[in-house]
């Protein structure tokens, strides 16, 4: 059966000289209207200098007018299994095609706030631990008095620890945490600063609320060194008990344990599977899959995020790239959520 001669005449008349960035839904069309330029034009994904999510660069010392930080920390002192993450900026760098729009939440992030890119952290040593923590620290307040939101890629999560102690420091922050690990043990082999206990610290410092702390896809044969958590007053959401019937009953108890105070969103790569998500240092089976995992993050749009990040992505286990990929779009993901928070400031 062929088209009706009406309608074919119709979509013609629409259609056929009409370009790439001619959208005629009208909640379409003012996204269109900020990524197309005239003829349906946009930058080549894979021209250009790389940048975290493709965007704009800018000096970090000059943000009067940037809403929305990237920023890479290439350091991953704080291991207690296999290096590389010091390579994850770089990697999500490399990655292209990520957005414009995201769907779900009805947004193009990059189009709608004021982005950038401001390059990474810098390290005055590439051997000292607690030297690249106070240098994360003395970067992330320069930023912060600028007052914007920063979103920090990994590294390794012992990066979070110095964030938190910058942003949680007139009040501590809430907290939902994606991870395989809780990252609330103690001193190993006399160091209490490495990747495994950086929310513990934070606590104990005073810049983390426990008790608007939620901590989701946890499993794995380390339960036994995490007792902080749950004696701390956290909310511990583990792997097994995450299905997609209960996805919405899990983001409705993490909106509540955070409630709508200062919020951090922290995801660690290693809580997806390693089936999605291999090129990481401590690999858990039984994680995540990527769809869980947007959702998951897509629930929390309007929560007042004061900041986040993406780390563990150590590249050079996983040849195919997808661990990259997948922290990308997460980071994406996570940017999006920056429309919606009240901690956004106007412009």
């Amino acid at each position: 059966m062929s088209i009706r001669a009406d309608k074919l005449a119709q979509l013609r008349a629409q259609f056929a000289e009409a370009d790439g960035g001619t959208i005629h839904t009208e909640k379409y069309r003012e996204i269109a209207d900020r990524i197309f330029s005239e003829g349906g034009r946009r930058p080549a994904p894979y021209s250009g200098i790389p940048t975290l999510l493709d965007a704009p660069q800018a000096a970090a010392d000059a943000l009067a007018d940037i809403q929305v930080a990237l920023y890479g920390v290439p350091m991953d002192l704080g291991v207690t299994n296999r290096n590389g993450s010091r390579f994850g900026p770089r990697a999500l760098r490399a990655i292209e095609r990520v957005g414009p729009y995201n769907d779900a939440l009805e947004t193009a992030p990059l189009h709608q706030m004021a982005v950038a890119d401001i390059g990474d952290v810098p390290f005055a040593s590439r051997f000292d631990l607690a030297q690249s923590h106070a240098d994360i620290e003395t970067f992330l307040k320069s930023v912060h008095a600028q007052g914007v939101i920063p979103l920090a890629v990994g590294g390794d999560h012992s990066i979070t620890h110095p964030i938190l102690r910058v942003l949680g420091a007139e009040t501590p922050v809430g907290m939902i945490h994606i991870d395989a690990h809780c990252d609330t043990g103690g001193a190993y082999e006399g160091e209490k600063f490495h990747h495994g206990g950086p929310f513990r610290n934070a606590v104990l410092d005073g810049v983390l609320d426990p008790d608007r702390t939620i901590q989701i896809g946890i499993r794995g044969a380390a339960g036994y060194i995490w007792e902080f958590s749950t004696l701390s007053g956290m909310t511990v959401i583990e792997a097994r008990d995450i299905t997609e019937a209960r996805l919405p009953e899990i983001i409705a108890m993490a909106r509540q344990v955070v409630g709508d105070g200062p919020t951090y969103l922290s995801f660690d790569i290693d809580s997806l599977d390693p089936a999605f998500a291999p090129g990481t240092g401590t690999p858990e089976v039984g994680g995540l899959t990527t769809r869980e995992a947007m959702t998951l993050i897509r629930g929390f749009k309007g929560l007042n995020f004061v900041g986040g990040d993406v780390v563990e992505v150590a590249p050079a286990y996983d040849p195919t790239s997808n661990t990259a990929q997948n922290g990308a779009q997460m980071l994406f993901e996570i940017l999006s959520l920056m429309q919606f928070s009240p901690a956004l400031r106007p412009l």
